[in-house]
């Protein structure tokens, strides 16, 4: 069975289950695989002595989760090289390919869960009811080590982009 939290985030004020490992501040960012838009396996350890933001929304296709998109894919161009912003969603990579195009989201890398959920569980976001991801972010140091968090209470609404960017601008 499939660790569970209740009372954390709702839909709509819909109270939602969320499924997976809690990750904390402080914690070693679990390693997890997900799929680009060409089709290939990345992981986070593949950015490893990078600082990296996981922009995490349940779909790209989503008025709320565009806005996150385009605000971190311009955010990638404010901060360090040593900075990689990942946005992770249930969207299939050929979705994700065509809202980047749709968008001209260059800078943004965009990652798909689908396979396995394997981010979702490892991190604790994975909506029960909806089996897409709940609105959060992750900054992880160069050590690989959980910075800064938040998971959204109400997934309709957008995550907090100034506390992101201050606890990325003080780790580079």
């Amino acid at each position: 069975m499939l660790n569970e939290r209740t009372g954390i985030v709702t839909f709509k004020g819909n109270p939602l289950t969320l499924e997976g490992t809690e990750v904390k501040v402080g914690d070693a960012a679990p390693d997890f695989t997900a799929v680009n838009n060409g089709l290939e396996q990345v992981k986070l350890s593949n950015y490893k002595g990078k600082v990296v933001l996981l922009s995490v929304a349940p779909s790209l296709d989503t008025a709320v989760c565009d806005l996150q998109g385009k605000r971190f894919n311009k955010m990638v161009t404010e901060v360090s090289d040593s900075v990689v912003i990942l946005n992770i969603s249930l969207d299939l990579p050929f979705a994700n390919a065509r809202w980047c195009g749709a968008t001209e989201s260059e800078k943004i890398v965009t990652l798909s869960d689908y396979k396995e959920r394997e981010f979702g569980l490892n991190y604790g976001v994975l909506i029960k009811e909806l089996k897409l991801l709940a609105r959060s972010i992750w900054v992880i140091d160069k050590d690989g080590k959980v910075a800064y968090s938040e998971i959204v209470p109400e997934t309709i609404n957008e995550p907090n982009y100034d506390k992101a960017l201050e606890a990325v601008n003080s780790l580079v």
